[in-house]
């Protein structure tokens, strides 16, 4: 069986501690689903889902899923979050928003800057489903509930919540899966 990827998109930089939690939990839904987790692989909101999704799995012991991958930038794997567990150094630069983008069956944007802002689009040319974390700020705010072009029907779904990301993100995976 095939296990569904969700990429999540953030800065790289540091976080309040507010937009950090919402990215741990995110993390922690995603694992929980029994989903693999896509970020870039650096610090940031990449490194507080991963954290999350890696002590979500920890706490659910040997029935746990939820593999952590880090697409980072550069070539060095040695730069990559401690809780990645597959790290695949593009050496790439920027251009490795497109492969995280492109592994994932669905896009969560949480905060975010210039580089989140070209996964959105990534993701909405792909017709990815794409969700925004509203609560986090930053392009994630800027896009929830926003139409990015009219290159496809609907707008970049607004979320409140991880836990409803993840719920939402199952409905949208079972529709595109029955077409």
């Amino acid at each position: 069986m095939i296990v569904p990827c969700i990429a999540v998109c953030g800065t790289g930089t540091p976080l309040d501690p507010t937009t950090a939690a919402l990215a741990e939990r995110l993390g922690a839904e995603i694992a929980r689903a029994g989903f693999t987790l896509v970020t870039g692989g650096l610090g940031g909101v990449m490194e507080a889902a991963s954290r999350g999704a890696a002590r979500a799995r920890a706490a659910a012991g040997a029935a746990s899923t939820g593999t952590i991958v880090g697409v980072l930038p550069g070539a060095d794997r040695r730069a990559a979050n401690p809780y990645c567990d597959v790290v695949i150094p593009t050496g790439l630069g920027e251009g490795r928003n497109l492969l995280v983008v492109r592994s994932a069956d669905a896009v969560v944007l949480v905060g975010g800057g210039a580089g989140t802002l070209a996964e959105a689009a990534f993701a909405w040319q792909l017709e990815k489903p794409l969700l925004a974390l509203a609560a986090s700020g930053g392009w994630a705010a800027e896009l929830a509930g926003r139409a990015i072009d009219d290159r496809r029907a609907g707008t970049v779904e607004r979320i409140d919540s991880p836990a409803a990301a993840v719920a939402l993100i199952r409905e949208l995976l079972a529709v595109r899966a029955v077409q």
